[in-house]
């Protein structure tokens, strides 16, 4: 199993940006999916996650300004995120786990490589 993220970058505060995760060598359609980040001197923590029937779950702290989307079709999951603010700089990770549980737990499977987003003031 490979997740490959992809979309981060640079953006000052307000902005947006949609991160990408590929995902390859597992049946995508029958596992949740997740983002995760982790910021420099802090633990990873959980972001936003969705179900095999694109039920979506989110942080507190990216309510209503974070979106998560899946595409079966194309093995992929997206992280849109506008109204950007520099406490969102992090490294940026996708996982996969069939039990959406475990996902939302902050344990899934299989992890990507993550993708740095930062975020100026």
């Amino acid at each position: 199993v490979q997740l490959q993220a992809s979309g981060g970058g640079l953006v000052q505060a307000g902005g947006s940006l949609r991160l990408s995760c590929l995902a390859s060598g597992l049946t995508f359609r029958r596992f949740a999916l997740g983002w995760f980040r982790q910021a420099p001197g802090k633990e990873r923590e959980f972001v936003g996650g969705i179900s095999w029937s694109q039920s979506t779950y989110y942080a507190d702290s990216v309510k209503g300004r974070f979106t998560i989307s899946r595409d079966d079709a194309k093995n992929t999951v997206y992280l849109q995120m506008n109204s950007l603010k520099p406490e969102d700089t992090a490294v940026y990770y996708c996982a996969a786990d069939p039990r959406l549980s475990v996902v939302l737990s902050g344990n899934p499977q299989y992890w990507g490589q993550g993708t740095q987003v930062t975020v100026s003031s």
